[in-house]
């Protein structure tokens, strides 16, 4: 008897061992659920002149910071409708061929990201009246004058205008994808963290760098704020590239100047700026808590 009970015992310890090593002993890590990415943005998402270009229309890169998220990612699925001169409107109008980018989010969306604004706040138009003053008064601060003429500073006050047209599209997010993680990404920066900037190559007078300086960074304070109220997580993409502007030389720059020493747009991000944001916002992802604030 006492022979057959260690047998028992023995058969027992040895089935325990066995379902131990097969994993029994403690049950694996549930998977994670398959990622579906939806991409909404303006040119700083789409990456213009960045090869390969994969939408003539919306001037839009398969090396944007997006593809490169969802490669890292491995999603299940990926739509990137991020378009050159998209404003916040166009999250609900066509452009061009292109329908409103909006409809590309659904239920089923699991991650979303936005970068939008600059243009609600005129980027083109600032950098084209900034060159041109520049050229006139390249020691001076022409610019400043003209967008702070009579005590007022038109372009904080776009910045206050389009706060709530981003709040806006984040909530039209939230109501198609009410599980969704959605990520904010501010801009990075053209000009250095400090001195006069680099006169021609971007074509803003010396005087003008700290008024232009403060505008960029009072615009994504602006989209930090609205992301913090509205559910949303803020990738700062401005704070890793500084040291890597437009004025530095082209093996260390993340942005271009005027005359594009790498494939892309003049004042956008080159591939290594996408990379970076693509970088900022995978540290972003990685972060405990990932559910929406």
């Amino acid at each position: 008897m006492r022979k057959s009970r260690r047998r028992t015992a023995s058969g027992l310890a040895a089935l325990c061992a066995a379902a131990l090593m097969a994993g029994g002993g403690a049950a694996p890590a549930p998977a994670a659920p398959a990622e579906r990415y939806v991409a909404l943005g303006d040119s700083y998402t789409s990456g213009p002149g960045i090869p390969r270009q994969v939408d003539a229309g919306c001037a839009r890169s398969d090396r944007n910071y997006p593809s490169l998220t969802a490669r890292e990612l491995r999603v299940a699925s990926f739509t990137d409708v991020s378009c050159g001169g998209a404003t916040t409107a166009d999250m609900w109008r066509a452009q061009g061929g292109n329908p409103p980018q909006l409809t590309a989010v659904s239920r089923t969306t699991t991650l979303v990201t936005v970068q939008i604004g600059g243009n609600d706040i005129g980027f083109g138009e600032i950098m084209a009246t900034c060159g041109r003053l520049g050229a006139t008064d390249p020691a001076g601060a022409p610019c400043t004058a003209h967008w702070t003429a009579d005590g007022a500073d038109v372009l904080a006050d776009r910045i206050e205008a389009a706060a709530p047209l981003v709040e806006k599209v984040l909530d039209a997010v939230h109501q198609r994808s009410p599980r969704a993680r959605v990520y904010v990404l501010g801009y990075p920066p053209i000009l250095p963290e400090t001195g006069p900037g680099c006169w021609p190559q971007v074509t803003t007078a010396a005087g003008d760098a700290p008024y232009l300086r403060a505008t960029a960074k009072r615009l994504n304070a602006m989209l930090r704020q609205v992301a913090e109220r509205s559910r949303a997580r803020y990738v700062d993409t401005y704070t890793p590239a500084i040291g890597h502007d437009a004025c530095r030389p082209p093996a260390e720059r993340w942005m271009e100047p005027l005359v594009p020493a790498s494939p892309a747009a003049p004042y956008h991000p080159n591939a290594a700026g996408e990379r970076a944001m693509a970088d900022a916002l995978l540290e972003r992802l990685a972060e405990p808590g990932r559910g929406r604030r």
